[in-house]
């Protein structure tokens, strides 16, 4: 699949803002499965970009608005190809997966992930209730499909029910939310279960499945680590595995590790705007 994503936000501030510094996480990323073809980015007023990789791995572009300004855009224009198969179906948790998921290096190696923090913490109560809803399942490779399932389930998906600062917590308490809540309950029960899990930023295509449920401006979703095979992506909110329709950007321990947008101005309020149009491009 190859998709045209044109990414633009529009800052406008009360009064006239005398500089901005900003850092941007909007440019798709490279791997085995996708590619990016082309990137473009346009900011209003002008200004150059540096461009730096962070710690895990994904491209931040900062840039410097020196003089007075009363509003800011800034606009992505990518074309990225994907080709994923489905593929944690078909997995059968081996002797060697099982040694290798039980090792100490696995586990030492994969630390991070394996963390909870203020967004992923979920009480002993609710553990308990996931584990009885989806059992007690020790493959590493299916409890993460019936976690997933459970939580599809579970949870509605309500765009006013939580906000950019909702914890697994409080969603979890609500069974509302957008897909960042689905996708930080998600990650604080599969850490639990001693199950590395990161937190994947991008887009999700709906054009040809009116099924899927997702904010068309962003979209998150899970990677597992299976033992011995890498990282499969999962997406909760839609229960199904993360392929051609998922565009990815980065990833990170949680939401705050892939915020789109970072920056510090001088000045007064501000408003934002976006807008996000995801295009399917001819077949490769």
């Amino acid at each position: 699949m190859k998709y045209e994503i044109t990414h633009t936000n529009i800052f406008k501030y009360e009064n006239d803002v005398d500089q901005s510094m900003n850092h941007i996480r909007l440019k798709p990323s490279t791997d085995e499965c996708q590619h990016l073809l082309s990137y473009q980015i346009d900011i209003t007023p002008p200004s150059m970009t540096k461009e730096s990789i962070d710690l895990w791995g994904n491209t931040v572009e900062s840039f410097l608005i020196p003089q007075k300004h009363r509003s800011l855009e800034v606009k992505t224009t990518s074309v990225v190809s994907i080709q994923r198969a489905p593929f944690i179906e078909r997995i059968e948790y081996s002797s060697e997966m099982k040694s290798i998921f039980h090792s100490r290096r696995f586990k030492e190696h994969y630390l991070p992930f394996l963390k909870e923090n203020t967004y992923t913490f979920l009480s002993p109560e609710q553990v308990e209730e996931m584990t009885q809803s989806v059992g007690n399942i020790e493959n590493p490779v299916q409890f993460p499909l019936e976690l997933m399932r459970y939580l599809h389930k579970t949870f509605t998906y309500d765009t006013e029910a939580t906000n950019v600062l909702t914890t697994a917590q409080e969603a979890f308490t609500l069974k509302k939310g957008v897909c960042q809540d689905y996708t930080h309950v998600m990650l604080g029960m599969l850490r639990k279960k001693g199950i590395p899990a990161r937190y994947v930023s991008g887009y999700l295509y709906t054009g040809d499945n009116a099924e899927f449920i997702g904010d068309s401006a962003s979209h998150a979703w899970v990677e597992v680590m299976v033992p011995g095979i890498g990282w499969i992506g999962l997406d909760p909110t839609n229960n199904v595995e993360a392929l051609e329709n998922h565009i990815r950007i980065g990833i990170g321990r949680d939401y705050t590790d892939v915020s789109p947008l970072q920056g510090i101005y001088r000045g007064g309020s501000q408003t934002l705007e976006v807008k996000v149009s995801v295009k399917k491009l001819e077949s490769l």
